[in-house]
């Protein structure tokens, strides 16, 4: 892990600061873009709150699938001495991934309360359990993606238009279910509109939608433990 984390932020703390905040930047600047445009909440409550509620496990997916997949990548001369498995850089990489998460979430949560927005949701453990959804499946994807990237490394490019997809139509800055019924069902396809809306099930338990919390959990075991089938299989025969 310390390994990771030097050669990752530059042997600096504020190279690791820097990439705690940076997906906390990322949600400061949506909530300041739909705050100066004027644009209410369509939930009714505040619009801050709302746009937080379906970014920061939008955003954790998003990065934590992605940084995890270049463990590899970044610490393939770690592979030279015999007693480091490939399973241990992944391990590695989860963990750091999961503990920035973690300061992420704190920051933001400081941030919304000097904004005198109050974080709390009214079913605290269900919004944990949503947010600890949203990063087993970003550790899961991560994993899998290291497996792609093994036989495909290009997939580290190509990987970006999935997240992309995802986070453009997860419904960060509106309702699915206000959509038409048909395209609805379609969207809840996508674990993340379902991890969004468990979130905002947590802070409004009136919201009106239902989650298929069997579906999100297998998309989430399921993909980690593909993703360490791979490990087994695919990422040793390709090291």
């Amino acid at each position: 892990m310390l390994r990771d984390m030097r050669t990752r932020f530059g042997g600096s703390y504020w190279g690791y600061v820097l990439v705690v905040f940076w997906p906390v930047a990322h949600i400061l600047l949506m909530v300041a873009i739909m705050v100066f445009r004027g644009i209410q909440s369509p939930t009714g409550d505040d619009p801050i709150l709302f746009v937080a509620t379906g970014a920061v496990p939008a955003l954790v997916f998003q990065y934590t699938s992605r940084e995890a997949m270049k463990a590899i990548l970044v610490n393939r001369p770690l592979t030279y001495y015999p007693q480091v498995k490939i399973f241990d850089i992944m391990l590695a990489r989860f963990l750091v991934e999961a503990i920035k998460g973690f300061q992420g979430l704190i920051i933001v949560i400081v941030v919304l309360l000097i904004l005198g927005v109050s974080p709390m949701p009214a079913h605290p453990a269900t919004a944990i359990a949503a947010y600890m959804m949203a990063l087993l499946w970003g550790l899961g994807m991560g994993a899998v993606n290291i497996g792609i990237m093994s036989l495909f490394p290009g997939w580290l490019i190509g990987y970006l238009g999935v997240t992309i997809a995802i986070y453009l139509t997860s419904g960060i800055f509106f309702l699915p279910h206000m959509m038409p019924g048909e395209l609805y069902d379609m969207m809840k396809w996508n674990p993340m509109v379902q991890i969004i809306e468990w979130v905002r099930i947590a802070y409004n338990p009136q919201l009106g939608v239902s989650v298929d919390y069997f579906y999100v959990i297998a998309w989430a075991a399921g993909s980690l433990s593909v993703g360490l089938l791979m490990e087994r299989t695919v990422v040793r025969r390709f090291s």
